[in-house]
């Protein structure tokens, strides 16, 4: 068994392996990532899929000066492995430990930070015109996936790229589509014959001499190139991309060295947009992932012989409540559609999508085009709930304002992985849904205190007529007991859960329970708080809020949202607005910085919004400290 692995500790080392020394390599790599990740947990799938592209990528090509960027970054563990961090790479995803995606403070070799989908186009025609500018023969080479590909803004990107004819080369790392052996290998034969030099030479030869053709020159130039897209466009799939004004090359087979290596090689010198489609497969050399990739993308810690994982927590998690509730919806009102985009399983909308298939969208990573979409859907009398994760919602902000609330339309946005997520990091972490939706007019937004009052929240929304934006947590909830029947709630009414004269916990969401636990403790020690389930960010519950105030003359505030205008921003403008300036206020929550991964255990108590946060919190402000 070859160790290659162990004398690699940048791409200069990788490059002082044999081309036939790779395939071994490669199969170390597996072993490793499937080593380290089934402890660690992460992004398998793709990554399996990853390993020789990225291989021949560091081999070919000279990072950090040539600029390697990685779409998402769900792909990049080998590159994070081959560039120096194979030491360390069983500390990541975990706290302080390395990023799960490409982060620019953490290596030369991650040349743009990631983690949102379909913007490696972008970074990397900006990458390409910056050294057109500086003079530099650099490359920028932007690995994007098919999936990615879905959203809007990689095709803007690659309409402009097209237009500026800059050295851009973009690899589509394709692991879905199915291409039959005979076309597959005869289209990566001719992709290799035409980036040789002797070919290149000979094309442009033909091209000059063709131009000089007193009368007829430019016709039969113009016949030939169309000929050459006639039999491109018959043997690939590239005439899209060729349309866009890029080279296209492919499909090659992506776990093929040797084709890998001779190909990138030979596009070392090309000028121009260029685009080369690579096949892999998700889940590569590890049969329990290449059955099932959609279930080994993102996993937790799990059993290498078995594939499975750690047993599930006993409480359903709040993504698996909202999927039923959906379920509950659907089966009584035939007008209730369910929207997502990329995310069926990771939103828990992969029962509805089988029991009711009319009413299922998935639209792709297009969150711009999914909150337009649902508000032509509830334009024309339909109930359109569409889950995106918090973090992801950013990206549609202007549909929900300009598509959903400006017109007063009844769209239900619920918004999954609110607050902090966890191991993802500050890419994922759904903190800022709070302060990016209060101040549109005409939204509501709430969020339950557990699943329980999910369901209702739900129910609440989808009949309220109204745009409606409706966050929770990752993970599991309290497991407990489901009302029979589902409820509407009042719009902007809290919940008085406590009641106490030294002080009040106004919290919201993910924060309740451990308020009360904070209440709860403070109790032993003879203090006695007030404590409200606000449940409603927009519309408050000023009345309530206001009482809890008067009486005590102190308001904490607890939310797992970004300070800056969110929850307790709210209640210090309903306190100002009410000619109550004198009661003093706290608030805790998210800081004003980026917030690194970790569990959401250990994040929540760095951030003091735990229960013990809480308690210590309220003691040292009855103190005056």
């Amino acid at each position: 068994m070859s160790n290659y692995l162990a004398s690699i500790d940048s791409p200069a080392d990788l490059k002082k392996l044999k081309p036939e020394q790779l395939p071994d390599l490669a199969e170390e790599l597996r072993r490793f990532l499937l080593e380290t990740v089934s402890e660690t947990g992460g992004h398998l799938g793709s990554n399996l899929g990853a390993v020789e592209l990225s291989i021949a990528l560091h081999y070919c090509f000279n990072s950090p000066e040539d600029k390697i960027i990685w779409d998402v970054g769900h792909q990049a563990y080998t590159h994070k492995i081959l560039t120096g961090r194979r030491d360390r790479f069983h500390t990541q995803r975990q706290y302080k430990g390395l990023s799960g995606f490409p982060k620019r403070c953490e290596s030369q070799h991650d040349a743009f930070g990631v983690g949102h989908s379909s913007t490696s186009i972008s970074a990397g025609l900006g990458m390409a015109a910056a050294a057109d500018l500086s003079g530099r023969k650099n490359h920028a080479i932007a690995v994007i996936g098919d999936g990615s590909l879905t959203g809007g803004m990689a095709f803007e990107a690659l309409n402009q790229a097209g237009h500026l004819k800059k050295n851009l080369i973009v690899i589509l790392n394709d692991n879905e589509m199915s291409i039959s052996k005979n076309v597959g290998a005869f289209s990566s034969f001719i992709s290799r014959k035409m980036t040789g030099r002797y070919f290149r030479d000979l094309k442009k030869e033909m091209q000059g001499l063709l131009r000089h053709i007193p009368a007829i020159g430019s016709d039969i130039l113009h016949f030939a190139k169309r000929a050459e897209n006639s039999l491109k466009g018959f043997l690939t799939p590239g005439s899209l991309f060729e349309a866009l004004g890029f080279d296209y090359l492919g499909p090659l087979d992506g776990h093929d060295l040797r084709q890998l290596v001779e190909v990138f090689n030979n596009i070392n010198e090309l000028d121009g947009p260029l685009l080369v489609h690579v096949m892999t497969t998700k889940g590569k050399g590890y049969k329990p992932a290449e059955d099932t990739p959609d279930k080994y993308h993102g996993v937790g810690a799990f059993d290498i012989s078995t594939g499975k994982g750690a047993a599930k927590a006993a409480a359903k998690s709040y993504t698996e409540v909202f999927g039923d509730t959906m379920m509950q919806l659907a089966e009584r009102d035939p007008k209730i559609i369910a929207i997502t985009a990329a995310m069926p399983d990771g939103t828990g909308l992969n029962r509805f999508a089988e029991r009711f298939p009319q009413r299922f969208f998935d639209v792709g990573i297009a969150e711009q085009h999914a909150m337009t979409f649902a508000a032509g859907l509830a334009a024309d009398g339909y109930r359109p709930v569409t889950a995106i994760y918090s973090t992801f919602l950013q990206r549609a902000y202007d549909q929900v304002f300009h598509d959903v609330c400006l017109q007063k339309l009844p769209v239900t946005i619920a918004m999954d992985r609110a607050g902090v997520v966890g191991d993802d990091g500050p890419t994922h972490h759904g903190v800022f849904d709070f302060s990016f939706l209060r101040h549109l007019p005409g939204i509501s937004i709430m969020a339950p205190k557990d699943e329980n009052e999910l369901r209702h929240m739900l129910n609440t929304a989808v009949y309220s007529g109204v745009p409606m934006a409706l966050r929770y947590p990752r993970g599991a909830g309290y497991g407990v007991e489901m009302d029979a029947e589902l409820k509407t709630l009042v719009p902007g009414k809290g919940e008085l859960l406590a009641e106490g004269g030294d002080i009040c916990i106004a919290a919201i969401g993910s924060t309740v329970h451990p308020a009360l636990l904070a209440a709860e403790a403070l109790l032993h020690e003879g203090i006695k708080a007030t404590v409200i389930n606000a449940r409603f960010v927009k519309p408050l519950d000023a009345d309530l809020i206001l009482a809890a105030a008067r009486q005590t003359g102190r308001v904490l505030t607890v939310e797992e949202n970004a300070l800056q205008g969110g929850f307790g921003s709210a209640v210090m403008e309903a306190l100002y607005d009410n000619g109550l300036q004198n009661i003093r206020v706290k608030r805790l929550g998210i800081p004003d910085r980026y917030i690194e991964h970790g569990s959401q255990a250990q994040l929540r108590r760095d951030l003091g919004i735990d229960a013990d946060g809480i308690a210590a919190a309220v003691k040292v402000f009855l103190t005056g400290n």
